[in-house]
């Protein structure tokens, strides 16, 4: 008796334990794993559109209409938060042969662009758009992607999301800045704090975190709000 509670005792601890989670070996497998962290809300990150699991948007669920390349914006792409190109600029590797060197020779770099906390669905003209461009407001909010509430400065080289996805857009930025030692300017960090006042963690970003930590093993501390526990 006492062999049976013991063997349905252990079986329970190995059913509970979870899959071993680890960081993504590269920006490609981080794309196809990004993809299940979505699969049950299939909708991009900065005008709500729903996509297809082949990629494909459906510009009739979020009024969004293509500024200038309607081929690009009718497919899924996943953006980085923070651009590799942002991320390049403050390593030696980028300074020595751009992102192909850094893939190529900076493991770091390649753990920094492939973290799926900075990852998240996009319309492919939006990605396109906003290249490494910083996030910033942009007086009177010129639309030019039909009800995508979504601007891009090309001049200004700045792009302002919905107010909705600004404080996410703030924790994720904190979150490569403390995790990876990613310089932030004395202004982003400023506007990035009040961002994240005026839009706090709801429950869609706090399921987002869970699945990024039962697939590459971390969460970011700034969603869960535990940052000062040891």
């Amino acid at each position: 008796m006492k062999k049976s509670i013991f063997l349905t005792a252990l079986l329970a601890v190995f059913v509970s334990i979870p899959v071993f989670a680890e960081h993504p070996s590269s920006f490609s497998q981080a794309k196809r794993l990004a993809r299940d962290i979505y699969q049950d809300n299939q909708t991009t990150f900065y005008c709500g559109c729903d996509y297809s699991n082949a990629g494909e948007i459906d510009a009739s669920s979020c009024g969004y209409e293509p500024r200038k390349q309607p081929k690009r914006g009718k497919r899924l792409e996943w953006e980085h938060v923070v651009p590799a190109w942002e991320i390049g600029h403050q390593r030696q590797c980028w300074q020595n042969g751009g992102r192909k060197n850094c893939e190529k020779n900076d493991p770091e770099f390649s753990k920094m662009v492939s973290d799926l906390h900075n990852l998240v669905p996009s319309v492919g003209e939006l990605n396109g758009d906003r290249s490494n461009f910083r996030f910033g407001m942009i007086p009177n909010e010129p639309r030019a992607y039909g009800q995508c509430d979504f601007e891009v400065d090309f001049k200004d080289r700045r792009a302002e999301p919905p107010a909705s996805r600004q404080g996410d857009i703030a924790r994720i930025y904190f979150y490569m800045r403390d995790q990876y030692g990613l310089r932030l300017s004395r202004q982003q960090t400023q506007l990035f704090e009040a961002w994240a006042k005026m839009d706090p963690v709801d429950d869609q970003e706090t399921a987002r975190d869970m699945k990024i930590k039962n697939i590459q093993g971390n969460s970011n501390c700034y969603v869960l709000n535990n940052c000062s526990v040891k």
